[in-house]
């Protein structure tokens, strides 16, 4: 099914006679077209509108067609009103200021409504072998599309055949004609179809033997008309032949990329230093090198002759993007050179590199690394486009990126809105190549802050947090659980900087009302007084996290037990698992967007949890749950750090946080030696560590102040049957305070 002229004219002609405007959405579904489908030829499609409505003499009837959002203002924005303006300076009209241009052509359109024609009376193109618009091969795009989408997106070339035969009732005459080399005619243009096709973006070129579409040519249809836009484009791009008599192409470029599953792709840095470009120095020699010797010795290490390699340099657009961003910052990559490794020096900095030098270098937009080696994921999707755009000279398809890749859509489509005063007056500055190379927040900052344990152990939760993915502090009240686990978070990002954190740092808190509709994805209220399929906080960061999959994600859970975990996570909880984060291991949701949804959790997401262990009203924590997560046990850190900290930050005199350590040391101790408690329930450092910049002027009244005002109170509670244990462990504390 396709877009009907006739039936969207009826559909325009019915709201402008109304007064009304018209969505794109309505356009389509005059015609039993899905918007999926529609999306692509929509465009031309209603540039034909513009052309039957100037031919005519009428006003041009599109004007009125606007995104569902401008649907009570009529305003056309980004690329719809590019689109619009576009098909009317092609008529040769004169646009001075589009915006009132526009609302002319509204009005004239309302106007004309009650005079115009009931029908638009236009033939539905039919093409014939002797059409002139293209070589005839062109007439397969569509019927192979269709096949594919019929046999549920995938088939072999011989299963085309045949569907196109059968469905298209092909003159024998076709069927067994041959070309000079004595190849069926049929088969090579059908052939010759795939191949632009592929070039195009609709199928998947690098799978042999099998034709594959990808998710636009899944929802895609074609009028003759938009297949002969494809191969011009096409043509134009690459160069290609329109000689039909020639052997259509086995592959499609690229296709030999994957052949070879031990070859790796790798995007690296030539800068050292900032501004230090070495890529005239690299082109010459022809090699590669690491500027950072301390940093990527293993990557450097597993380049191999064979793989592909390309110089890459991020940054980030705002302005005359393809595509209309919405006014956001958008992240780029250019890509300057691309080569193969024909050595490794086994250095761990230096690889020899046959290197081919893009002039002008090409600009890759959405999915970017800014780490200074990356090695491309060639299993995923996101990575295998962006590793056809590199060495196979591939087409970036825009419309992929900002409609079907959830994070890019969120932020990019049209239907995106700001939800915060922070999201509306921020400058949306993304991290830069340079910051991502040196991390500005390390393991000691976490010790600078406020953190007693030692470097060691710091280094070793990051080390097994890494390794994991999963990580659960626990421990009594007061040792720090939630601060530590936020500056694990920085300490694995690398920075504290809300720029850089804010997309992706994600924390949450678990409690009993907590459901997996809330945290994964459920039905909610749109606004619109119906209601919508909603991605949960998890699978907002879990999208986040693939469309940037060179940077480290972190979410943070606290109070992980005080929820039901394995209701929350659902079916995720199997993905948490370190040895399931790939694509391969990808499972059906409860609730699916799709029919052939699938989702895993990638390898650059990290979960650290908090968990009490001395609340009576949590449960024990699911086996599962465990078996998927380090668990790390806080103590009291009553030490000499702490004491020193304290001392140097806060003014608390040395003597002072002696005899706090000594009176807090002896209560716990008789709290850890209780059999109604026991050491779980010991007070943590966090009572009586003051906080950062603090001037104490008083050390002992401080002191008093906690004792009377939060470490009583916790002693009540949990003593609340015996308060002659309360009433003896207070005198304690407080003796000559």
């Amino acid at each position: 099914m396709s877009l009907d002229l006739n039936k969207s004219y009826k559909a325009i002609l019915a709201a402008a006679t109304q007064g009304k405007f018209i969505t794109y959405g309505d356009v389509a579904a005059a015609s039993n077209v899905e918007w999926k489908k529609a999306r692509r030829p929509i465009p031309l499609h209603l540039d034909q509108l513009v052309k039957i409505s100037h031919d005519r003499g009428w006003p041009l009837i599109s004007s009125i067609v606007v995104n569902k959002d401008n649907l009570e203002t009529g305003a056309l924005e980004g690329d719809s009103l590019s689109g619009f303006l576009a098909a009317a300076k092609k008529l040769g009209l004169t646009v001075d200021d589009p915006h009132a241009f526009l609302r002319e052509q509204q009005r004239a359109v309302f106007a004309w409504a009650g005079t115009a024609p009931d029908e638009l009376g236009v033939l539905e193109e039919t093409y014939s072998e002797n059409d002139p618009g293209g070589p005839r091969f062109v007439q397969y795009f569509g019927p192979v599309l269709s096949a594919l989408q019929s046999m549920g997106g995938n088939a072999t070339p011989e299963q085309v055949y045949e569907w196109i035969k059968v469905n298209l009732n092909v003159p024998q005459e076709e069927i067994t004609a041959v070309t000079k080399g004595g190849q069926s005619k049929f088969e090579n243009k059908v052939g010759w179809a795939r191949f632009y096709l592929a070039k195009g973006g609709f199928i998947d070129g690098s799978k042999r033997g099998m034709w594959v579409l990808t998710a636009e040519g899944r929802n895609s249809s074609l009028t003759h008309a938009e297949a002969l836009e494809i191969f011009r484009e096409v043509r134009t791009q690459f160069q290609t032949t329109d000689n039909e008599e020639e052997p259509a192409p086995d592959t499609v470029a690229g296709h030999e990329l994957f052949s070879d599953s031990a070859r790796s792709f790798w995007f690296v840095g030539a800068s050292w230093g900032g501004n230090d470009d070495q890529t005239p120095r690299f082109f010459q020699q022809g090699i590669w090198q690491n500027g950072q010797h301390d940093k990527f010795t293993d990557e450097i290490m597993r380049m191999k002759a064979g793989d592909r390699i390309a110089i890459k340099a991020s940054y980030t657009r705002k302005r005359g993007l393809p595509f209309d961003n919405r006014g956001k910052v958008v992240s780029c990559m250019k890509i300057k050179a691309i080569g193969t490794i024909i050595e490794n020096l086994g250095d761990g900095k230096t690889v020899k590199v046959d290197w081919e030098v893009l002039d002008p270098p090409r600009e890759w937009l959405f999915y970017t690394y800014r780490v200074t080696v990356v090695e491309a994921d060639n299993s995923d999707e996101l990575a295998r486009r962006l590793i056809l755009f590199t060495f196979a000279n591939g087409k970036q398809d825009y419309d992929f990126w900002i409609n079907e890749v959830p994070y890019f859509a969120k932020k990019y489509t049209t239907g995106s809105k700001s939800h915060s005063l922070e999201e509306f007056f921020e400058d949306e500055e993304l991290e830069t190549e340079e910051e991502a190379a040196a991390p500005s927040y390390t393991i000691a900052h976490i010790a600078d802050e406020g953190c007693f344990l030692p470097a060691e152990t710091l280094a070793q939760l990051i080390a097994r947090v890494e390794i994991k993915k999963n990580l659960v502090l626990q421990g009594p009240p007061g040792t720090g659980k939630t601060w530590l686990a936020k500056r694990l978070a920085y300490a694995l990002i690398g920075s504290k900087d809300p720029k850089v954190t804010r997309d992706r740092l994600r924390v949450v808190q678990f409690h009993p009302s907590l459901s997996y509709e809330d945290f994964v994805r459920g039905w909610r209220p749109s606004g619109e007084g119906k209601l919508k399929l909603t991605d949960g906080i998890f699978l907002e960061i879990v999208e986040a996290a693939k469309a940037e999959p060179d940077r480290p994600f972190v979410l943070v859970i606290e109070e992980i037990n005080r929820g039901n975990p394995a209701q929350i996570f659902g079916e995720l909880l199997t993905l948490l698992e370190d040895t399931k984060r790939s694509r391969e291991e990808a499972m059906e949701l409860a609730y699916r967007q799709d029919a052939d949804e699938r989702v895993y959790i990638p390898r650059n997401l990290h979960v650290i949890g908090t968990m009490n262990i001395a609340d009576r009203s949590l449960a024990l924590v699911d086996l599962a749950l465990r078996r998927r997560f380090a668990f790390i046990h806080l103590e009291p850190q009553l030490n000499g750090l702490w004491k020193e900290w304290s001392t140097a930050r806060c003014g608390v005199p040395a003597e002072v946080m002696a005899l706090i350590e000594r009176r807090m040391n002896a209560l716990n101790e008789e709290i850890g030696q209780d059999r109604s408690l026991g050491p779980q329930y010991r007070v943590g450092h966090s009572y009586v560590t003051p906080q950062p910049g603090a001037a104490i002027a008083d050390g002992k009244a401080w002191f008093r102040d906690v004792v009377v005002t939060e470490i009583i109170p916790l002693l009540e509670e949990y003593w609340f049957d015996a308060p002659d244990k309360v009433a003896s462990a207070s005198a304690k504390l407080l003796e000559g305070l």
